[in-house]
């Protein structure tokens, strides 16, 4: 077994380092204060082939597989959590299905356009009665003539108030039950009917978040994604590649609050030695070490599997359960080494305490993710 990166590899984890701290870096604290995505990043980004890195490069997109597609996003996440996910949403559950199951129209017209950073895409699927309960949605698309008609709300959308269209859930026929009844559409910002408002949050200030409305809103017949009632299976591919995902994100912010107590701890001197030499700090640590690295393995191990072609939801969840509950315990352990100065506005690391309590929501509750895990290890 071969656990070294490839000298691509290695190429591209420095230089997402590198353009992360120049670039990125200087814009988070305004992103941040003022709650906004900063979008001019994608068209940059685009321009340089970072984003999308998984996808094909005919499409323009760099080619370097789910395990390229974690370094990156393990490295940008180090660097802020919240654009991490939008431009995480952009490489992933907004466009896999139209990269997977979309017509080449479909791909020319919007994928394309998305790996370049020219249009930002989103995905409606959560729903005020539809969370870990997908199945539960109640958004509608009624054939009519050469046009579907959506009517429905979605609310907790990553890049939902900036997104030039939006990967959209709704049931085509209910008798069929999720499985058969649901279909994916892509519906555009100017659709007539459409509607967006921005939504605010606790964490991951610099993540934008929308409530979108659909009011007969009409979308041609070609904007329908694959088959009528595949949907939910698209569905369920999108997010095994996207617990992935979510798990580089988690890793790298629990880096950076690792990095930021291991020096904080041989700076701060209390009782006449740094605080380090107390053996509760040191320990604790060591364990923080010790779990990150067993969720980055984890996490590449998967990433690993899905580049074998071998689409494993138990090995998804895992490594998503954990990273994100990793995440959690560093950064809470973080802000304990750091003591008073954590609990300042100013300081990064109580935003990376607040944006780790994302991660065991998103892509699937960390119950969600035992339920998947407990299934495939045999307990139906």
């Amino acid at each position: 077994m071969d656990f070294e990166f490839s000298e691509e590899h290695k190429m591209l984890k420095q230089s997402i380092r590198d353009f992360a701290e120049k670039e990125i870096a200087p814009l988070v604290d305004e992103a941040e204060a003022k709650g906004q995505f900063p979008v001019q990043l994608l068209p940059r980004m685009g321009e340089l082939g970072y984003l999308c890195f998984s996808y094909p490069a005919k499409y323009g997109a760099a080619e370097m597989g789910m395990v390229g597609q974690c370094i990156a996003l393990e490295e940008l996440a180090k660097v802020s959590v919240g654009i991490t996910s939008g431009i995480m949403v952009q490489g992933g559950i907004a466009t896999e299905a139209i990269l997977s199951h979309g017509t080449e129209e479909q791909k020319q017209k919007y994928l394309v356009p998305s790996i370049k950073g020219q249009k930002i895409g989103a995905f409606g699927l959560t729903e005020p009665n539809a969370g870990s309960d997908a199945a539960a949605l109640e958004s509608t698309a009624v054939m009519k003539s050469d046009e579907y008609i959506i009517n429905g709300n979605k609310i907790y959308i990553t890049n939902g108030s900036i997104c030039d269209y939006v990967l959209a859930a709704a049931y085509t026929d209910k008798s069929l039950g999720a499985r058969g009844g649901i279909s994916l559409f892509i519906v555009e910002r100017d659709t007539p009917g459409f509607s967006c408002k921005k939504m605010n949050k606790f964490c991951a200030h610099s993540a934008d978040t929308g409530e979108l409305t659909f009011e007969d809103c009409a979308v041609p017949a070609e904007n329908l994604v694959g088959e009528e009632g595949r949907g939910f299976p698209y569905l369920m591919e999108s997010l095994d590649a996207g617990r992935i995902s979510h798990s580089a994100r988690s890793v790298g912010l629990a880096q950076v609050a690792y990095e930021a107590a291991l020096d904080y701890v041989q700076q701060r001197v209390q009782f006449g030695q740094p605080i380090y030499k107390f053996q509760a700090n040191s320990f604790k640590l060591a364990r923080m070490a010790m779990e990150i690295e067993a969720a980055r393995w984890l996490m590449y191990r998967a990433a690993w599997l899905y580049d074998q072609g071998t689409h494993r939801l138990k090995e998804a969840a895992m490594t998503k359960l954990f990273a994100s509950e990793v995440a959690q315990r560093v950064t809470s352990d973080a802000m304990q080494l750091h003591g008073g100065v954590a609990l300042m506005s100013e300081s990064p690391v109580q935003r990376y305490f607040r944006d780790a309590r994302l991660g065991t929501i998103t892509e699937g509750t960390s119950e969600i993710q035992e339920i998947v895990i407990s299934r495939a290890i045999g307990l139906r």
